[in-house]
């Protein structure tokens, strides 16, 4: 195969969504390959973001590549095979539908001790791509769209370069600009955890905690909860928005062009940031008065009070309800794990799920 711009890994919900959204605005020509096992499902996203390159008069092409992202050398072999320029991963062994599912054990241990009990699972198939991208020693530009608020910095643990993810922060920020209380054209900055997501999915009168910190047009927002009380979030993962944030960046590295706006993990860093693209370069792009420090301390400590956090070293730890709960079935992980020993923990944690999922 000779090689192609963009090649998304997975076929699920937000895949399609980046898929079809990259078909509707791409105005350069843009080679994308879309990839897993499925194949009635890869024939299908093919067909359809093909006709909606059509409808929509771009330029923008798909084709598809079958393999099983979770067999042996599976990264290897992908790679090798379509030679991308720019790795979308949006596969997972676990799906994000979790946050709005109930019924068994392990539903109610992700509900209590939150979304970060998942980030070994979201983490697997994200850091073997990752790792052949190194293996292959080729300028291949990541983008991990599996929890990136917290699975990129394991990806950086181990030695692999990840540029960033899509959603969460963006989702916020996205957002807060299409709200009647932003003015027309201002300039909207955000700094996000994905924990910050939560309060928007309830109703205004029932949102507390600590909120997002919002600019517009270089001025804080202080009250971030009444200001923008009009935007309301679904109990489900808002793929419409989230699946799409990261499009407009996606084309603009492809095409060698220059962006501002919001990605979660950026260079591994916790949570989320606003950025511009350079020169092929992702930069936090804070507001004026805030140092990177205290945005990344400000995002690494919603993990520190109740998540999972990557130590200097690579040693990987579960804090708070998480940590609790996690260590009430599996003893071992009362003091974290090593990053390197991923793939074992991993196995460790899906022999849990299954047991819980039945209880």
């Amino acid at each position: 195969m000779t090689g192609c711009d963009i090649l998304i890994s997975g076929t699920g919900g937000f895949a399609a969504r980046i898929a079809f959204d990259i078909a509707a605005t791409a105005r350069e020509p843009v080679e994308v390959i879309i990839a897993g096992r499925n194949l009635e499902r890869l024939n299908w996203l093919r067909t359809a973001a093909n006709a909606r390159a059509a409808l929509f008069g771009t330029n923008a092409r798909f084709t598809t590549h079958a393999i099983d992202l979770l067999a042996p050398d599976a990264s290897d072999t992908l790679l090798a095979a379509t030679s991308p320029r720019i790795v979308v991963q949006a596969a997972s062994i676990q799906t994000s539908q979790v946050i709005a599912q109930s019924g068994n054990a392990w539903t109610r241990l992700v509900a209590e001790g939150g979304l970060s009990a998942t980030a070994v699972f979201q983490a697997l198939i994200s850091a073997r791509v990752a790792a052949a991208i190194t293996r292959a020693g080729q300028p291949v530009t990541l983008v991990n769209c599996s929890f990136p608020d917290v699975v990129n910095g394991m990806i950086r643990a181990m030695g692999h370069d990840v540029v960033c993810g899509m959603g969460n922060v963006a989702i916020l920020s996205n957002v807060f600009a299409g709200s009647a209380a932003t003015p027309a054209g201002a300039e909207v900055k955000v700094l996000a955890h994905y924990q910050n997501l939560a309060a928007w999915r309830r109703r205004p009168e029932e949102r507390s905690g600590r909120a997002p910190r919002v600019w517009l047009d270089g001025e804080e927002v202080v009250d971030v909860y009444d200001r923008f009380a009009d935007i309301q979030l679904t109990p489900e993962p808002v793929i419409e928005i989230s699946g799409a944030s990261g499009v407009p960046m996606l084309l603009a590295m492809a095409g060698g062009r220059s962006w501002r706006g919001h990605v979660p993990g950026p260079n591994g860093l916790p949570g989320g940031y606003p950025v511009r693209l350079v020169a092929d370069r992702l930069q936090v792009d804070l507001p004026e008065g805030v140092s990177e420090s205290e945005a990344i301390a400000w995002n690494r400590s919603y993990e520190e009070e109740n998540g999972l956090v990557v130590l200097s070293g690579g040693k990987v730890v579960f804090n708070g309800t998480l940590g609790e709960r996690l260590a009430e079935h599996l003893p071992a992980l009362r003091d974290g794990f090593a990053v390197d020993d991923l793939e074992t923990v991993c196995e460790d944690l899906l022999r849990l799920r299954s047991l819980l999922m039945a209880a």
